[in-house]
């Protein structure tokens, strides 16, 4: 049996609503494994006496962790799941530490739907929030996914 998507094609999306992930809490774990799978054991992230002399104060997350654990909240929406072609392009604008404890969700705003040169996909212009539970938002990212399409 072939897969059946479940995620939305790119017609369904609605420019300027926001589309909202369920909650993640940032644990020690997620620090201590992502440090073991990228080997940055940057001291920022795991040397609590040293951080206590950073700018925060105590140790915070990788920048690279918070983007990662983005995408899986919004996978985890199903928005994407079966209809998602391709992530093209994004960048990242950090503007808060992630730090552990936090519980975050990520909320997504089409800003652009483009029709694709050839039938079927098309463009999807996303802005992309990661946010903390004070509702402190941590990075904005605008992002560029190739979605399927009905037509």
């Amino acid at each position: 049996m072939a897969h059946q998507p479940r995620g939305i094609y790119l017609e369904d999306f609605e420019v300027g609503k926001v589309y909202e992930s369920g909650g993640r809490t940032i644990t020690e774990a997620d620090i201590v494994n992502f440090a073991g799978v990228s080997g940055d054991f940057n001291p920022l992230h795991m040397d609590e006496e040293f951080a206590k002399t950073n700018l925060f104060g105590k140790r915070i997350a990788h920048g690279a962790l918070g983007f990662v654990i983005s995408t899986g909240l919004s996978n985890q929406t199903g928005l994407f799941e079966g209809t998602t072609i391709a992530f093209i392009e994004m960048s990242l604008k950090y503007l808060a530490p992630l730090c552990i404890g936090d519980t975050v969700h990520v909320e997504m705003t089409p800003q652009e739907i483009l029709p694709g040169k050839k039938p079927q996909r098309g463009i999807l212009k996303l802005l992309v929030k990661l946010v903390n539970q004070e509702g402190t938002v941590i990075f904005e990212s605008p992002q560029v996914l190739m979605m399927k399409a009905r037509n």
